[in-house]
């Protein structure tokens, strides 16, 4: 009877760490071998960084593609309860699928900042239990802080994402 080898991934194989896959987010200098840039020798750390990109870029910022990205920093300064927590789910649900058709969405986890003494609210951290449709044996996750940016010092609002 033939047994069938799962610790090797049968479709996503990086068999040579020479080849680079991507451009490695946010972007900082590369040493010697990666050149200019730093970059990600892995599939898996590739799309991490594209669900961080997409997840991060707002619709109508990315110049020729109107459609890309999420408004989840806008949902930030509306009120977080319930259905605010339905509508982050489907906006990242949605994105992934027009966007990132080979991407498998295990769960969706949105933690937010409950304490009330603090400041900045808002804030949420959603992170994405993820696999690819070609290679479901693999499971990663890639966590976002959105966050209001509110400091106390200087009563700027600043709507970056972070990472």
């Amino acid at each position: 009877m033939a047994i069938k080898d799962t610790t090797k991934n049968p479709y996503i194989v990086d068999r040579d760490s020479n080849v680079k896959v991507g451009m490695s987010l946010p972007f900082s200098r590369g040493d010697d071998t990666d050149g200019w840039f730093a970059t990600t020798s892995t599939t898996i750390e590739a799309i991490k960084n594209n669900i961080t990109n997409l997840l991060n870029t707002n619709t109508g910022e990315r110049l020729m593609q109107p459609n890309l990205g999420t408004d989840l920093r806008d949902i930030l300064f509306e009120q977080i309860d319930e259905s605010t927590m339905i509508l982050i789910q489907d906006t990242i649900l949605d994105a992934l699928q027009i966007w990132l058709p080979f991407v498998d969405v295990r769960d969706i986890q949105i933690e937010t900042n409950d304490d009330s003494k603090t400041i900045d609210n808002n804030r949420i951290r959603v992170k994405i239990i993820f696999n690819l449709n070609k290679d479901p044996n693999t499971i990663d996750s890639v966590s976002i802080d959105f966050s209001s940016g509110i400091n106390e010092d200087t009563n700027q609002v600043s709507n970056t994402g972070t990472y």
